[in-house]
């Protein structure tokens, strides 16, 4: 249902109790820093999104209504709140430094760091080392393989992040073999096909297992070690590959065929061990990537051409 009041900006608590010490709006706009036209401004949309008034205008000055007096405890908890939060940080800052070693597949590592992202991370922590582990295969946080994971897929209850986005993903070829072997117009079509994928290591991935369900018949033409030999293969015309469409759909040698899987699609997630979480290092590079999670994002879930940061 929608709300008939203005959305609440939390950031405007900070008048309302500049106004509750200071008495006016002249005072608080200097204890703030800012011009009284911005703290009446800001109190008046503070006052709308409530719908009620918060203080009284009073020849002598300003004085908070019985409605802003009950909100003025939660208003000073959300100040202590934000304090504690920008102290926090600043502790981060201050102790982040050391080796942080950050996992990711082989496919994303050129995009990672050849994007602005890690220039803008150096910045602000220029006495952390960011050393990369790249594998298609699950580098083993527990066993302090990597302290940092960016790893689409299976979650693993043992450790703790957030989920990034969810990649599609869907089928690829190349020109030369479609016009060998024709173009499938539907899933079914692809059973006379020569269908490509990874080696034996990952035949439980959700891939591998959706081919043996919906094509039991199909013919895997090669098999290789890694994503990037997959994506060789198919350029070379060997068949078709399930793969990435952040991947596939960047090789200009390669063509999509049909629409994305919904069942192959993978969720991308940063993830490390609830110890390490504490430690300052990690605890940076999670806050960072919290507020830079839109350009990370783009980075591993982008189709088609370069991203725009």
């Amino acid at each position: 249902m929608h709300s008939p009041f203005p959305q609440f900006d939390w950031s405007d608590v900070k008048y309302l109790l500049a106004i509750a010490r200071q008495g006016g709006t002249l005072a608080a706009g200097r204890a703030l820093g800012v011009d009284p036209s911005t703290v009446q401004r800001r109190l008046g949309e503070l006052e709308r999104c409530f719908g009620q008034p918060l203080v009284q205008r009073l020849p002598t000055g300003y004085r908070l209504t019985e409605f802003g007096e009950q909100l003025l405890p939660e208003a000073q908890r959300l100040e202590q709140a934000a304090q504690g939060l920008a102290q926090r940080v600043a502790g981060l800052r201050q102790d982040a430094t050391g080796l942080l070693r950050v996992t990711c597949p082989e496919t994303m590592f050129y995009r990672i760091t050849h994007s602005p992202l890690m220039e803008r991370f150096h910045a602000r922590y220029p006495d952390i080392e960011v050393e990369f582990v790249t594998s298609d295969a699950f580098i083993d946080l527990r066993q302090g393989e990597a302290d940092v994971a960016l790893r689409a897929g299976t979650s693993d209850d043992t450790l703790v992040g957030r989920e990034i986005g969810e990649s599609p993903w869907a089928l690829f070829a190349s020109p030369k073999y479609l016009e060998r072997r024709g173009r499938p117009e539907r899933i079914e079509d692809l059973a006379v096909h020569a269908l490509l994928w990874l080696d034996e290591s990952k035949d439980d991935h959700k891939t591998a297992r959706w081919i043996r369900r919906v094509l039991p018949s199909v013919r895997l033409a090669a098999r290789s070690g890694n994503m990037l030999g997959l994506v060789y293969s198919a350029k070379t015309g060997m068949g078709i590959a399930p793969l990435p469409v952040t991947l596939g759909g960047a090789e200009p040698d390669l063509v999509q065929v049909l629409e994305p899987i919904p069942e192959l699609a993978q969720t991308w997630r940063i993830l490390t061990t609830p110890e390490l979480r504490r430690t300052a290092r990690v605890a940076a590079f999670f806050e960072f990537m919290v507020e830079e999670m839109e350009t990370l994002r783009s980075i591993l879930l982008w189709a088609g051409g370069p991203p725009e940061y």
